[in-house]
């Protein structure tokens, strides 16, 4: 058997109607289930089984019925709070998952003409360059010289451990374009950025005067 994997919004919405039945019981949270109705608010699935059909919630709308007891405007509060938080969480996660589909720098990296390869190097945390990619380095010193393109792939931590990715390409007319993915770097804006001329210790050779 297997489990329904649902978009954010409808789990939220399967969460929202869980949450009913636990706070106000099943038949309580069957009726109110059809009262999800299009008003302004909060996402929320109506049906039981996640229908196709998007509402729009208000937990206002839910607390208007006359002659509840205590207990059912307690649950209506509980739940209203807890599908205010879930819609958020949601909205958030949609907002995350959209962001990361357009970057201009990535597409640009992505989109490129490949040069030839110098290899990956891959840094632990103190590692040098100078020490640990010294073929990649001769590597590219070579194509400089030669007025050749290439690349290379260099990854290395960031203080709290995550992993920047950077990577060099060295044009034919000698300059050394770096494109950086810190999309899992906590710590930024998790985005792509872009040198177009850069002159690293370790490649003294390249210079970016005009």
């Amino acid at each position: 058997m297997h489990s329904k994997l649902y978009r954010p919004e409808e789990a939220a919405s399967v969460y929202l109607m869980s949450e009913l039945w636990v706070w106000c019981g099943r038949d309580q949270a069957s009726g109110w289930g059809g009262a999800l109705g299009a008003k302004t608010g909060l996402l929320g699935y109506a049906d039981n089984d996640v229908s196709d059909q998007l509402r729009r919630v208000g937990p206002a709308d839910l607390a208007r019925t006359t002659g509840q007891s205590m207990a059912a405007r307690r649950c209506v509060a509980a739940v209203s709070v807890r599908a205010r938080l879930v819609a958020v969480a949601a909205t958030s996660l949609l907002a995350a998952s959209c962001g990361t589909l357009d970057d201009p720098v990535k597409d640009r990296w992505e989109s490129r003409t490949e040069f030839s390869s110098c290899g990956k190097v891959s840094l632990a945390q103190g590692d040098e360059m100078q020490k640990q990619a010294v073929p990649e380095i001769v590597c590219l010193r070579r194509a400089l010289k030669s007025g050749e393109s290439a690349e290379l792939k260099v990854t290395h931590p960031t203080v709290e451990g995550d992993p920047i990715r950077e990577y060099y390409r060295l044009t034919p007319q000698g300059e050394l374009e770096v494109y950086t993915d810190s999309t899992d770097d906590r710590y930024t804006d998790q985005k792509w950025s872009f040198a177009e001329c850069y002159t690293p210790e370790w490649l003294a050779e390249i210079s970016c005067d005009q």
